[in-house]
This record gives structure tokens, sequence and C-alpha cells, in this order.
């Protein structure tokens, strides 16, 4: 259980972009607490969403930064509304901080770029495939507690069908995809509609051939998280078996979008993909 709520998206942008208010005029964060009464640490806090900005005190920055404008317009109505939250809440006693965090990014993202070495992501994911990949990775875990998580996968995926869908790209490796997950009825189940979902105009789904070799991601899956302009900055999501990270860096996103592209460019492209993917779901 998650010892307190992540950061909503609101929060996150707003965080980023009183941040940016400051550089912009060359002010420290210990100058603004001095000019505001503040400590230099609740500057910190504040520009990392660790602490929830008040309508007041954002209008208190916004005034020493001299914003003005549709810009404050913004920022004031991300103050006003950050402490917003989704549907994802209600499962608050189920998932941890971290993937908390990841499904209230995904919510607000334009697009999402993934790599997917060992499993079908988790976005295109059919039902019977998800409890299976949960029952796995949970290891000694009550079945309710399953079932739930496989809610919380399956309504994860309404991003990809909302009004202005989520962008997906994602390249799987073929291991992915040759990996009988449930025996061979869920697998063609599954693998019929990874097929039947990279016909949609908002995702691309290349597969990387185990031809291709080396290739720049052998450390292990990731995705990238874009968002709108004048929105929070990118973030890549890391995950592994006992703890998931979060890279904010520009450097470290630029690397880790560098590699997506060098994966693209050795997978197999659209059609030719969909094309792998259901000739093995008719061998299954």
């Amino acid at each position: 259980m998650a010892a307190k709520k992540p950061p909503s998206v609101r929060a996150r942008q707003l965080a980023a972009e009183l941040r940016r208010l400051r550089d912009e005029t060359g002010m420290t964060g210990e100058e603004v607490g001095e000019r505001l009464g503040w400590s230099a640490a609740k500057v910190s806090r504040i520009e990392t969403a660790r602490i929830a900005v008040t309508p007041a005190d954002a209008t208190r920055l916004l005034d020493l930064y001299g914003a003005s404008g549709q810009r404050r317009e913004r920022l004031a109505e991300l103050s006003r509304s950050a402490g917003e939250r989704g549907w994802w809440d209600a499962y608050a006693d189920t998932l941890d901080l971290e993937y908390a965090t990841l499904i209230a990014l995904q919510d607000q993202a334009e697009q999402a770029r993934l790599y997917a070495p060992q499993t079908i992501p988790g976005l295109l994911q059919t039902e019977q495939y998800a409890h299976e990949i949960i029952r796995a990775s949970l290891l000694i875990t009550p079945p309710g507690e399953i079932e739930r998580r496989v809610q919380v996968r399956m309504s994860r995926q309404q991003v990809l069908d909302r009004d202005e869908p989520l962008k997906l790209s994602v390249v799987v490796d073929e291991a992915a995809l040759l990996r009988q997950v449930g025996g061979a009825g869920v697998m063609r189940d599954q693998l019929r509609y990874l097929a039947e979902a990279a016909s949609r105009p908002n995702i691309e789904v290349q597969v990387l051939p185990a031809s291709a070799g080396a290739h720049p991601a052998t450390s292990g899956q990731f995705v990238i998280l874009e968002f709108p302009e004048l929105s929070a900055p990118d973030v890549v999501y890391l995950e592994n078996m006992t703890s998931n990270i979060y890279v904010e860096q520009e450097a470290e996103v630029f690397r880790y979008n560098l590699a997506f592209d060098g994966l693209r460019g050795l997978a197999l492209d659209s059609g030719e993909s969909r094309k792998m993917i259901i000739e093995l779901a008719e061998e299954l």
C-alpha cells in the first residue's frame, strides 16, 4: 500500500512551470524564500511537487515572477485544479505509489513510446493474458488482489479510446510474441488482439526480430511519456521486480529517445510486423 498519493499530473505541470519561471527571473530558491518569508526548502518542495501549492501561494509566486496574460491564467487554473484525481484512486489499497503515478501520468500524456522485450505491453493485453502475467509476477498474492490488478490494467486501456486518444508507438521483441503465456489459446487470442490494435490509427506496433542481434536497449524495457506543449517535461518509466524508477533529467530522457529511434530502425516496419503477428497466431 502506498504511504501517500502521488502528485497529480496537474501538480507536476504547475511545479515544472513555476521552476521555469524562477529560472527566467534569474532568482535562486533562497532568494525567492527570502522575498516571500519562506524557507528555501519550501521553494524546493514546491518545484519538485513534493508538497501541494495552494492557490494563494501560487498567486504570490506569479506576482513575484511577473507572470501575466494567458500564461498566468493557465497557471492560476492549474493551482486550483492540481488536486483533482482520477479513477485509479479507487484502487489506492492495491496500487503502489510508483504504479499509481504511472497511471496518472499516462492519463495526461499525449504520446507513449514503449519497448517491450519480454511480454506484450499492458496497454495492449487481453484480459486473460493480463491475468496470467499478473498472477505469475505477484507470486504469493490473494486471488482478490490479482483480479483488482487485472481490472486496473483493463481500465488503463481507456486512454487509447478517449476523444483524443493516446498515441502509442511500441517496439515489441519477437521473444514476447513467442512466449506462450497461459497456453496456446490465450496466446492466440492475444496475438490476434495485438494485430487488430496495430491497425488503429493511433497505435503503431513494430516487431524487433531476433535476427536484429544486439541493440540499444539490451538493458530492458522502458516507457517514454510525452506531454503536450507547455506541459510537464517528458518522463521515462523503468520497471523491475522490486522497484520502479522515473527518469526526468532532460539529457537522460534524450538518450532513451535516441535508443527508441534506434530500435525502430532495427525493427520490421508496421506492415511486416502485423503480418508476422498474424502468422504466429495462426500457427498456434
